[in-house]
């Protein structure tokens, strides 16, 4: 199809709006977007999140105070905190774990003659 003399190829057709149109309407549609991830549902689930990730922490730092005061009171009864905090680590271990490690310890040891 040939364009007359002064006719530019950005002639308006359906598929693409004259006068601005086209960029008008994604104008829209990024605002539409915008409106839909501040709105009160992404607005209302964010602050959710937020919320609730808060409340977690603030547990997580009443539980390390809790912790804290387990330990002064292991170490007023005697206990060696140290010790206590070694077997919680080795707890937390699976047994064959332990176990490898405890037979490296005592070859270690009998190569250095303790």
């Amino acid at each position: 199809m040939s364009t007359p003399a002064g006719a530019t190829d950005d002639a308006p057709t359906p598929e693409r709006p004259g006068n601005g149109q086209m960029e008008k309407s994604r104008v829209d549609n990024e605002t539409s977007f915008e409106d839909a991830a501040v709105g009160n549902i992404a607005a209302d689930r964010l602050r959710s999140v937020i919320e609730r990730v808060e409340r977690l922490e603030e547990e997580r730092k009443a539980l390390a105070g809790d912790i804290k005061d387990i330990f002064a009171e292991a170490k007023s009864a005697g206990f060696d905190v140290k010790v206590i905090r070694q077997i919680i680590r080795i707890r937390k271990q699976e047994p064959a774990e332990v176990e490898e490690q405890e037979t490296l310890l005592d070859i270690y040891r009998r190569a250095l003659g303790m």
